[in-house]
Parts: C-alpha cells; structure tokens; sequence
C-alpha cells in the first residue's frame, strides 16, 4: 500500500482529514447503522425487494421537488427541500404497492416491480425535462442516483449525520415489536400488537433510511446498505434481537469505512465504495462465521466423515473383519486404536466393545421403545447415554446379557 494513501486513511479513520471529511465519515456511520438494523425487519419479514420498490420510488419527488424549488426562486438544489420531496414520493409508491397487494389478486413482489418501474421511468423523465430548464442549478443531481459527496455542504452532511441518529434511536425504541412481528406476525397478532401498524413502521422507517442516504450512496446503492448488513449479521448468531445490532454494527462499520477510503482517495466515489466495504464484510463472514460459516461447515463435515469412519473401524474390530478403507485405517492409527500391522491396541479393544454393544443396545431400545422421538436419535454417531437414562440403559443391558469382550489381539485388519 502506499505510504501517502495509508497516511490519509489513517488521518480519515481518526477524522483528522478535514472537518467536512469527518462530519460524511460520521453521518455515513450513522446511516449505515440506521440501514443494516432497520433492514433486518424486512430480511426477517421476507420483504428485502420492498426496499428496493421505496429507492427508486424517490426519484420523481426529487424531480419535482427541484421544479417547485425553482419557481419558489431558489437554485433547487436545497437538500432538506429535496429530501422532503423525496420522502413524499417514496410514501406514495409504498401506500401504493401495499394497495396493489391488498386489494387485488397481483402478489406483492407484482407490486413491487409495476411501482419500481414505472416511479422510476418517471422520475428519469423528469430529469431529463429538468436539464432543458433555463433555471436552476440542474449541475449534479443526476448524483443522488449513485450518490456523491464531493459537492456536499457542512449543511448537508449534518443532516445526514442527524437524521441516521433518528432512525437508529426510532430503531432502539421500537425494536420489540418489530422484532416479534418479523419474526411471527401470527403470534404477534394472537397476542394483540397491530401487525399492520408495525409493518407500516417498518417501512417508514425504510423510507427514512433510504431518504436520508441518496445524497451519500444513491438511490440505486441503498438497497444493498438495505439488505448486505443483515445478511451478513445472520452468519453470527441465530438469536433476532442481535442480527439488528450486529447488523446495525457492520452497516455502521462499512459506512465509516467507506467514507473514509474516499476520503483518503479523491477518486473513489463514496456509495459504490460503501457497499464494496460492506460486500467484503459479507465474504469474510460467509467465510469465517464460527457457526453459518463456509469453514465452520467444512469443519463440520471433515468431523461427522471422521466419526463416521471411527465407527465403522471400531465395529469392523469388534466383529474381527478386515478393514481395506485407507481413510478408516489412518484415523483409527491417529488416534491410537489399532497398530501399523492392524492389530487392535487394548484402547481400541475396548473403543470396540463399546461400539458394538451400543449397536445391540440400540437394537433392543427400538423393539422396548416404539417411539419416533427415540429410535429416530439412533444415527450412528450419538452416544445411548445422551438418549436414555442410566436406569433404561441398565434394564437393555440386564435383557442383552454380559457383554462379549473384543481382545486386542483377535481381530485382523489389512494394511
């Protein structure tokens, strides 16, 4: 890395590169933070594309709040005015959609394409109408579609940064019944909350989030600030309540990184590098997880293959067969249970027996216990002892009789 860029990475990250460079690096914390939590209810609602239904319906407002600005005789391009005007776009497009879906037979994700398209194609017609005015300051408003901050006035990022510490406050406060209703809208109901109410919740504060963030990731790249962080946040932990903070915590994460790294190179925009930052959070996770994990999965099979292979090493030595798998061979040689010649060690001995009269044990519990709960516990691999009492695997044991002893020296295996 060079010096100079890892210099002014440094002075980013620690918001010593300029008051308006951190006042963005802040307000886009704060927005990702705001994104990633507010956008693990629709994730857990199933409900990820009404995001992207609510950015794109954003754009004709932003449209006609410029034509409104103008001929109330300003430039047009007042942030709050066009955030305002945006939010009332946005809020038309979502009644509609929960409209169309309600009240006709077209399913919601119907809905949501017919909204997003044609809000969209409006909202690119009214850009292109406001380039011909002889008015205004038409000059970079095509930037809330990938979003930008290289023109951004210390207002405008204060904005940012306040309204991200609403959402993430409203996300504290209303977090409960947000979460019980994304995770069971049944329950929630039965148990009197106002399913409806908290779904239109949820989706203003979307909307909010989606709003506040196009003057920084563009009303295209909010939808992945919507969705990655809580995608990601689900490889962690398989508990609701802490996908949203970890969500919020990786939103937040990428959002300061990424305003940095654009801080620190004058040409890389700062959306799509918000959500390259959050992308890469997403493979790391994907990769890393201790439970969800792509190594933690590998780990777990190479462990159930092992097991798999000890046990059927273990029951080919109690019945004295020859074992000619290479693979049961080495695990059963690593962990001390034959010797290089094949012969059982009196620890496998042992091992053996164990594994051959829990197979009988097994056989006995199946005809004693006609219980799926039981007989569907018996996989080969889990222990009798975590299935049964001590006193039921006493009476199995008092019907097999004495155990057959396996001696290490009785039972053959190729080399």
């Amino acid at each position: 890395m060079d010096t100079s860029f890892a210099e002014a990475l440094l002075a980013a990250l620690t918001l010593r590169a300029g008051y308006n460079s951190a006042l963005v690096a802040v307000g886009a914390g704060l927005l990702g933070a705001a994104a990633g939590a507010s956008g693990t209810f629709l994730f857990l609602r199933k409900r990820a594309l009404v995001s992207d239904a609510v950015a794109h319906a954003t754009l004709p407002g932003i449209g006609v709040a410029f034509i409104v600005l103008v001929m109330l005789g300003g430039d047009g391009r007042d942030l709050p005015g066009l955030l305002v005007g945006s939010a009332v776009s946005a809020t038309v497009g979502l009644l509609l959609v929960e409209w169309i879906a309600r009240r006709t037979r077209l399913p919601e994700d119907a809905a949501i394409g017919a909204v997003l398209s044609v809000f969209f194609g409006f909202g690119i017609v009214l850009l292109t109408a406001i380039q011909a005015m002889s008015s205004g300051r038409q000059a970079g408003l095509e930037s809330f579609l990938l979003g930008s901050t290289a023109g951004m006035l210390y207002s405008d990022a204060v904005t940012i940064a306040v309204g991200g510490a609403l959402s993430v406050a409203i996300v504290f406060l209303l977090r409960r019944p947000m979460t019980i209703v994304s995770f069971d809208p049944g329950w929630a109901a039965a148990s009197g909350v106002n399913v409806r109410a908290v779904d239109l919740a949820i989706m203003g504060l979307v909307m909010a989030v989606t709003v506040i963030g196009l003057k920084i990731v563009g009303l295209v790249l909010v939808v992945a600030l919507l969705v990655i962080p809580p995608v990601t946040a689900r490889f962690w932990t398989q508990r609701t309540e802490r996908v949203v903070w970890i969500a919020g915590a990786l939103g937040g994460a990428a959002g300061y990184l990424g305003a940095a790294l654009s801080a620190s190179a004058p040409d890389l925009p700062t959306g799509p590098i918000i959500v390259l930052v959050s992308f890469g959070l997403f493979v790391v996770s994907l990769l890393l997880a201790p439970v969800r994990g792509v190594n933690a999965a590998l780990w777990r099979h190479r462990r159930f293959q092992r097991d798999v292979h000890r046990r059927q090493g273990l029951l080919a030595l109690a019945r004295r067969e020859p074992i000619f798998d290479r693979l049961t061979l080495k695990v059963l040689r690593r962990e001390g249970l034959i010797r290089p010649d094949g012969v059982g060690t009196p620890a496998g001995a042992a091992q053996a027996a164990k594994v051959l009269r829990d197979e009988r044990r097994w056989g006995v519990a199946r005809e004693v216990y006609r219980d799926e709960t039981i007989s569907g516990r018996d996989d080969g691999l889990t222990a009798i002892e975590a299935v049964l009492t001590r006193d039921e695997i006493a009476d199995i044991d008092r019907r097999l009789g004495p155990p057959v002893p396996v001696g290490p020296g009785t039972a053959g295996a190729a080399p």
